[in-house]
């Protein structure tokens, strides 16, 4: 239970978009992308921010984010003060954050989902996070959860 209120924490602390969209079916539906489709620039810029907020939990200093990286309401959002609250109780559970594994990128109609198998020095911690990528370039969302070997495509509505 704990685990779970950690990580609404997380998600609500990091999770936030810079306006709502509304969703047809057809926003919903996703496609995993090959190597040679993916952005390559994109990719490094999504590794490099989510490599960023998480490892705030290992030296509880953020570099804030500026309007060429993310979108307004997720700039406001994530603080060093508010990371550093959720990550005190990450690194209590998970350990020190080691890096980010790419497991898969998928295409929305309106945004480029980013998936990261997050490696914790724990071997109990099995985390994934997703960065959202909208279509100006700029990280719209960054979620953090529970690892599922199955991607569940519900998990990127926001």
């Amino acid at each position: 239970m704990k685990k779970a209120g950690l990580i609404i924490c997380l998600l609500l602390l990091i999770g936030c978009k810079s306006k709502n969209i509304s969703r047809d079916t057809e926003d919903l539906k996703i496609k995993k992308i090959s190597g040679s489709e993916i952005n390559a620039n994109q990719q490094q810029k999504a590794y490099e921010l989510g490599k960023r907020v998480l490892e705030t939990c290992n030296t509880s200093k953020f570099k804030p984010f500026n309007e060429t990286e993310v979108t307004s309401s997720v700039r406001e959002n994530t603080t060093e003060e508010r990371l550093t609250k959720t990550c005190q109780k990450f690194r209590q559970y998970y350990g020190s954050f080691i890096d980010l594994k790419l497991d898969g990128v998928y295409k929305t109609k309106q945004e480029i989902v980013y998936r990261y198998h997050a490696l914790y020095t724990k071997k109990v911690a099995n985390k994934e996070l997703r960065v959202f990528v909208n279509e100006d370039n700029l990280i719209s969302a960054i979620k953090s959860m529970d690892w599922d070997e199955k991607f569940d495509s519900k998990l990127t509505e926001q």
